[in-house]
């Protein structure tokens, strides 16, 4: 089969060119060990490349910042079998107050937004955004800027989970169908705050197995359920008083360049089952750790 893998951030953003090509090279070999042909598309409208190469795939899967995802996902839709999210989930995804409100709504904890009277710690962060980008800690009595939101300051631990959403039939934020998630990896965050209170993204570690983490496995699996998403997510939280949803990642995120490294089947052979609703048979972790970097890097213990 032929599988077009139309990743942004390779040919039209330098900064987030790096994490782009880790994530694809990752998805490419994987596919390509089952026997399959990976397309990619060429420099120039990025847009029109999708719709020129997707009639001519079976699959298709797009990566691209949050807020650009939704558009370049439609037009695939249009032509091809989509193994991600679709685009309407994507939308809602991308809007971090949505996603929120959507969420509190079936009882998940989420950051608060808080209003310019607020007397504690903020952070300020874009309403669509991609990753820790423009994500920073208020100084004084900074507001949010256009397009930008203020919330609660939380206190915990820092982790991400990746889990990949089955066949979904009602769109987003209406009826889910198919065959439970399929759980993959709980992945340490490394984060940090530098000097002007931005926070920032190293990487991290994978697999985890933090405190209540049955619990984490539940909430996350309940969160891609109700926003409608399927295919690869992979979802920010806080653990600390509460279990806070901070993001919900739509696509394919850099703690897939470890979690391929820490279980034994293929990435590519789960995503393909879960998109056309086949069961798959089960996780299985290798019993390795892998450390993983914010540009693709990994070592292995």
């Amino acid at each position: 089969m032929r599988v077009l893998i139309a990743e942004y951030t390779a040919s039209h953003d330098p900064t987030l060119a790096p994490e782009g090509k880790a994530m694809v090279a990752v998805l490419r070999e994987s596919f390509e060990r089952l026997g399959h042909t990976v397309i990619q598309p060429a420099s120039g409208d990025f847009n029109a490349e999708i719709a020129r190469l997707s009639p001519q795939c079976d699959y298709g899967l797009v990566i691209a910042p949050d807020e650009l995802l939704s558009e370049f996902t439609h037009t695939l839709e249009l032509a091809t079998h989509n193994i991600g999210s679709d685009s309407t989930s994507i939308a809602v995804c991308a809007n971090k107050r949505l996603t929120a409100k959507v969420l509190a709504g079936i009882g998940i904890s989420v950051p608060q937004e808080v209003a310019a009277d607020y007397t504690g710690k903020r952070v300020i962060k874009p309403i669509k955004g991609a990753g820790s980008v423009d994500v920073r800690i208020a100084k004084d009595d900074e507001l949010p800027g256009k397009n930008e939101m203020a919330v609660e300051y939380l206190k915990g631990t820092h982790y991400s989970i990746s889990i990949v959403g089955s066949r979904v039939v009602g769109g987003a934020c209406g009826f889910y169908s198919g065959l439970p998630p399929v759980f993959l990896t709980i992945n340490r965050q490394y984060t940090e705050v530098d000097e002007n209170g931005l926070f920032t993204y190293h990487g991290g570690e994978t697999p985890v197995h933090p405190e209540r983490e049955e619990e984490i496995i539940d909430i996350a699996k309940k969160t891609i359920e109700r926003l409608g998403c399927q295919g690869y997510v992979g979802i920010d939280i806080i653990v600390g008083e509460k279990i806070w949803i901070v993001d919900v990642n739509p696509r394919p995120t850099m703690s897939i360049s470890g979690l391929v490294k820490v279980i034994e089947e293929e990435i590519a052979d789960i995503l393909l089952k879960a998109t056309v609703g086949l069961p798959h048979k089960g996780i299985h972790h290798n019993g390795k750790t892998a450390k993983f970097d914010e540009i693709g890097g990994v070592t292995i213990a």
